[in-house]
């Protein structure tokens, strides 16, 4: 049923509980996991970084950084279950990036985290996972991670 899973992850306990659930999808039917971190240019772009004498020190290294991380995580536990993972990082919104990435791997299904937030949160804020659930004509698995908030 699912030869590729695309997992989108940003390195929170929401991604390593979606992690958890889209490698056991690919060890149950032998599929490859596409890895996904974002690195959101609006997060960069918007902070003018006047502290920075080298652009290798700008806010973009950091989220690279936490980036290679999460991969590495998604690696090693998918390595560990016997699953074959790809991993990629991309600068870009993580919405449109999202969507794209799992155009171009031909994604089976998308696996998403999202926190429970409470509705009024969501009304003013939304999230990545809503935005891609409603923009995506893929099928998506959200998997939903309480917290204290």
């Amino acid at each position: 049923m699912y030869d590729t899973i695309l997992l989108a992850t940003d390195g929170t306990v929401a991604s390593r509980d979606a992690e958890s659930h889209a490698i056991s999808l690919a060890q149950s039917h032998d599929a490859t996991l596409h890895a996904l971190f974002v690195v959101d240019e609006d997060v960069y772009t918007a902070y003018s970084g006047d502290e920075y004498v080298d652009e290798a020190e700008g806010p973009e290294h950091g989220l690279e950084e936490e980036g290679e991380e999460a991969l590495a995580a998604v690696r090693e536990a998918a390595e560990d279950a016997g699953v074959d993972v790809v991993e990629t990082l991309i600068h870009g919104s993580p919405v449109e990036s999202i969507i794209a990435t799992a155009e171009d791997s031909d994604a089976d299904v998308i696996v998403l985290g999202t926190k429970r937030r409470p509705a009024e949160y969501r009304s003013l804020l939304g999230s990545v996972t809503d935005k891609v659930v409603r923009l995506t004509a893929r099928p998506t698995v959200v998997v939903k991670t309480e917290v204290d908030e």
